[in-house]
């Protein structure tokens, strides 16, 4: 969130008149918003990770009878076997959120009367094409003077700095959108996995044209060849750009990428990646001369800039030579030298462990390692490393639905907005484009704000919480990003969503309305954490839902009469207040509550 946004929302509280904001505090207190700020200050972060941690690891929901049993250590034995347990709502809403970002209930309801394997082949079943970004960011003192309000720019470049990095944004809140309105398949999932997998960084390219055209390779190999789709970002300009390939020759090779493409993209840093000093730069040599036309962007090979000579590699490698090529017949040298890092186990065992950290669990055990990660591997080779049957196998095995995996992971950013938007059915305030242009760049500062900024990872590793021993997903929890989180759901459900020209509310009446058991305060509480929850309320969180609900009262009566009052006279502002304040207060504490972080 930009200064100008903490301004409003302060602003927008003290007008309001608040004197209480509800935090994610470890004894559920309800404290004073003049200490929140001084509170998370002085609290151990630890304290903050730990209930988290806790959350996810304390029980095994007992199948068929909706009781819990102790499940003090991870003891996951099931592999890639097929899933034969019950495919209950609880099954379909694991799989929903873990290929979407946030899940709304007409998803889950789809997948769980899909059955498994219609469900799974379903959001496996992408597109793989996407409406272009546009310039949306014509507005009140600036034109765009090369591409009209509302046409797409991704042909058109600019050396004017302002006008890229308005570009820049644009991408970035096209990505958004994409993702606010994605279809119901894995496509923008995957897209977001491999631009975190296969880094480049938009500041850092700053030609959002190249920016585009990598989203797209993403998109075009979403779930295809992974060996294919390292040949092309090998060569993709961007990543040309990022990772210094440009001046990449044979008088002064540059082991930027080279180094890279093993350690981060292809075999990674673990005791079994054995590739040596001398096998970066034997790569760097391979990949000698490609560079870039800085008029299209297209990439090019520069023969004259390619080392001809013979590469020799480790024993990691086989003792593999490459035969030095001169003149066009050198950039076949790329082709041989994937080739051979695709023959080296590890690779496949590699990118498996990405795809399983990234999907179902950070942490990979013994256990894991021998009964998934193997399996995995080998299904990859098997079917020329294609990442769809990898997927297919492990969203329908007995693994991926392991109570020990269902809500075992905390929110990204991405699921904690934009799956938010999804999830509660926000709509856009305003349609115009400047309108919505200003929603999705609030998105977009607001995430970076609690550690994610889109198309832009801190390094060439990736956002932390994915690769960062041991901390990883609890990279998204710190003192800063708890209350800012609390404060971004407080918004949509109280004063609005901040953008420079409209307010975003939840309509929670609306969202109640669309609901089955909503005057039946117990059902409507199942309902209602059934959809938005992963893990099972404490005793204690559900009591205090309840509560609200009931105005502090005893009988349900406090609840149902309140709203049939409402859906028969919706019209009285009386009626109306009554349940629309009650049912603020329910979000705001349950939005706030660690359960609703974790997925």
């Amino acid at each position: 969130m930009n200064p100008y946004a903490y301004r409003f929302v302060g602003h927008r509280l003290e007008s309001a008149g608040f004197s209480y904001l509800e935090v994610a505090s470890p004894d559920s207190k309800i404290f004073p918003r003049t200490t929140i700020w001084n509170y998370f200050r002085s609290m151990d972060i630890q304290v903050l990770r730990s209930q988290l941690e806790a959350n996810r690891k304390k029980f095994t929901v007992a199948r068929h009878t909706g009781s819990f049993s102790p499940a003090p250590n991870r003891q996951i034995r099931a592999g890639l076997e097929p899933y034969s347990g019950v495919w209950s709502r609880r099954e379909a809403a694991h799989l929903a959120r873990r290929v979407f970002f946030g899940a709304t209930k007409e998803e889950i309801d789809h997948i769980h009367a899909s059955g498994m394997e219609t469900a799974v082949a379903e959001v496996l079943n992408i597109t793989g094409s996407a409406p272009p970004p546009i310039n949306n960011y014509n507005d009140v003192g600036y034109t765009d003077p090369r591409v009209p309000f509302g046409q797409t720019w991704i042909h058109d470049k600019s050396e004017d700095v302002d006008l890229t990095s308005r570009r820049v944004i644009s991408l970035k809140t096209w990505m958004i959108d994409r993702i606010i309105e994605q279809e119901s398949t894995i496509e923008e999932k995957m897209i977001f996995f491999w631009h975190n997998h296969l880094v480049t960084e938009a500041w850092g390219v700053f030609w959002p044209n190249l920016s585009y055209r990598q989203i797209e390779l993403f998109r075009k190999h979403a779930l295809g060849d992974f060996r294919q789709l390292i040949h092309e970002i090998t060569i993709d300009p961007a990543m040309l750009i990022y990772l210094n390939g440009v001046s990449n020759n044979k008088e002064a090779p540059d082991e930027n990428y080279a180094r890279e493409l093993q350690e981060l993209f292809c075999i990674g840093k673990g005791p079994n990646a054995a590739f040596t000093e001398d096998d970066v730069k034997a790569a760097a040599r391979v990949l000698t001369g490609w560079s870039i036309n800085w008029e299209t962007g297209q990439q090019v090979f520069h023969s004259w800039a390619h080392d001809s000579g013979n590469k020799q590699f480790s024993g990691f490698y086989q003792n593999r030579l490459i035969q030095g090529r001169s003149g066009s017949a050198g950039q076949d040298e790329l082709a041989e030298m994937l080739d051979m890092i695709f023959g080296q186990p590890e690779c496949a065992l590699f990118i498996c462990r990405k795809i399983y950290r990234f999907f179902v669990y950070p942490e990979i055990d013994e256990s894991t390692e021998l009964n998934v990660i193997g399996p995995m591997a080998q299904i990859l080779r098997d079917n020329g490393f294609r990442i769809k049957p990898v997927l297919e196998a492990l969203f329908n095995s007995q693994h991926f639905y392991a109570d020990e995996n269902i809500g075992a992971c905390i929110k990204s950013p991405l699921d904690f907005l934009p799956g938010f938007w999804r999830s509660m059915h926000v709509r856009y305030p305003a349609t115009d484009l400047t309108s919505k242009a200003h929603v999705q760049s609030s998105l977009l500062w607001s995430m970076s704000n609690i550690g994610l900024e889109m198309l832009d990872p801190p390094n060439v590793a990736g956002f932390p919480a994915y690769y960062q021993v041991p901390q990883f997903d609890k990279y998204w929890i710190t003192t800063d990003t708890i209350p800012t989180r609390a404060i971004h759901t407080d918004s949509f459900i109280w004063w609005g969503f901040w953008s420079e020209s409209v307010l975003t509310n939840v309509d929670v009446l609306g969202y109640v309305s669309s609901l089955e058991n909503n005057a039946e305060p117990e059902l409507l509480i199942d309902e209602i954490t059934e959809n938005l929850l992963s893990v099972p309320l404490s005793a204690k969180g559900r009591n205090a839902l309840r509560s609200i609900l009931l105005s502090g009262q005893m009988s349900d009566h406090y609840w149902t009469d309140a709203w049939l009052n409402y859906l028969n006279d919706p019209g009285n502002e009386v009626f109306r207040n009554i349940v629309e304040v009650r049912l603020k207060n329910f979000f705001q504490r349950l939005f706030q509550m660690s359960e609703y972080h974790l997925t």
